[in-house]
C-alpha cells in the first residue's frame, strides 16, 4: 500500500536526519568541557544547547523507533500466541492505548508549542535561548509517532509477514 510506504518512508527519512543531531549535541558537549577543564573557562549557553538538542533528537525518534519495533514491548502474553491471535491482540493494543495516547499527546504538544510560540518563549538560564521551536518539534514529534501508527496497524491488518515479504525483509 503506497500510504504505508509513505508513513515508513517520513519516519525513516526523519529519523536518519535526526540522528545526526547527536553527533552535534556531544560536539557541544566536548566543547563545553574542554573549555571548562582545560582553559578554565566555562561556557554560559552549552549545556542548555546539548540539554535542549537532546530532547529534540528523543522525541523526534519516537515513530522511527516505533517503524523499527524498538519501543519497549510486553510479549510475555502473546509470545504463546500464534500469529492470528497476536496481531488482534496487537492491533487492541494500538486501538485501546496507543491511539488515544498519541491523540492527547498530538493535540497537548500542539496547546503547548502554541503558547510558547505565543510567548516567544525563552529559556531561564545565563542566556536565553528560545524554547518555542524545540516545544513545536514536540509536536511534529507527536504527529510522526501517529503516523507510524497508523502505519503499523495498517501492516497488522494486512498481515505484517505479507507486508515484509513485500518489501524484503
Amino acid at each position: 500500500m503506497p500510504i504505508i510506504r509513505a508513513l515508513d518512508a517520513l519516519n525513516e527519512v526523519v529519523g536518519r536526519i535526526v540522528v545526526i543531531l547527536a553527533v552535534i549535541f556531544a560536539a557541544i558537549i566536548i566543547y563545553d568541557v574542554t573549555m571548562r577543564y582545560l582553559f578554565n573557562a566555562p561556557t554560559r549557553w552549552a549545556f542548555d544547547v546539548a540539554k535542549q538538542a537532546y530532547g529534540f533528537y528523543f522525541v523526534l525518534l519516537g515513530g522511527y523507533a516505533l517503524k523499527h519495533q524498538s519501543h519497549v514491548r510486553v510479549d510475555l502474553l502473546t509470545e504463546k500466541f500464534g500469529n492470528g491471535v497476536r496481531r488482534i491482540v496487537e492491533i487492541a493494543g494500538y486501538l485501546i492505548f496507543f491511539f488515544p495516547f498519541a491523540w492527547v499527546f498530538v493535540t497537548r504538544s500542539y496547546d503547548f508549542a502554541a503558547t510558547s510560540w505565543a510567548q516567544n518563549e525563552v529559556t531561564y538560564g545565563a542566556i536565553a535561548i528560545p524554547v518555542y521551536p524545540l516545544k513545536a518539534g514536540l509536536c511534529v514529534a507527536a504527529i510522526l509517532l501517529l503516523l507510524q501508527g497508523i502505519s503499523e496497524v495498517l501492516k497488522l491488518v494486512l498481515g505484517r509477514y505479507y507486508w515484509e515479504s513485500l518489501d524484503g525483509r
